[in-house]
């Protein structure tokens, strides 16, 4: 069986068609790419300036591997790519991308929420939100390792 995986963590900007475009071939119908960001409001509605993302690179990228390992054994026929940024992100900034090209579109959207469910549920990188109002930034919840 063939898989496919790239998994990347870094301070550089994200480019979600060059990734789209690393999974893609003949035999692929179907890439999907999701694309995380930085929003300007946080979820109890207060204006976010930006964000910071922190990772233990080694753990990190381990797991990242491994869950794109997973989705290429469970839909045999994909290439996965996800990326991860760390460090200071403006507001629009690409933060995480999962891209996967497969036969047919189903299975692609499939194992991009595979994967990006269980980098969410898994990985673990941090995140520190920083507000517009000046007030201090806090770190949110993230990897809860609960199945």
């Amino acid at each position: 069986m063939f898989e496919s995986v790239s998994v990347a963590l870094g301070s550089e900007p994200l480019d979600a068609a060059a990734l789209a475009e690393s999974v893609r071939s003949d035999a692929c119908g179907a890439v999907v790419t999701m694309v995380g960001v930085v929003r300007r409001t946080s979820d109890d509605g207060r204006p976010v300036s930006g964000m910071e993302y922190e990772a233990y690179d080694e753990m990190a990228l381990r797991e990242l591997r491994a869950i794109a390992g997973e989705a290429c054994r469970r839909w045999p026929a994909c290439h996965v790519a996800i990326a991860h940024r760390v460090g200071s992100l403006r507001i629009g900034e690409a933060s995480v991308v999962v891209t996967v090209g497969a036969p047919h579109r189903g299975e692609a959207f499939d194992a991009c929420e595979y994967c990006i469910d269980e980098l969410k549920a898994r990985v673990e990188v941090w995140k520190r939100e920083h507000y517009a109002d000046g007030g201090d930034a806090r770190w949110l919840e993230n990897c809860t390792h609960q199945r």
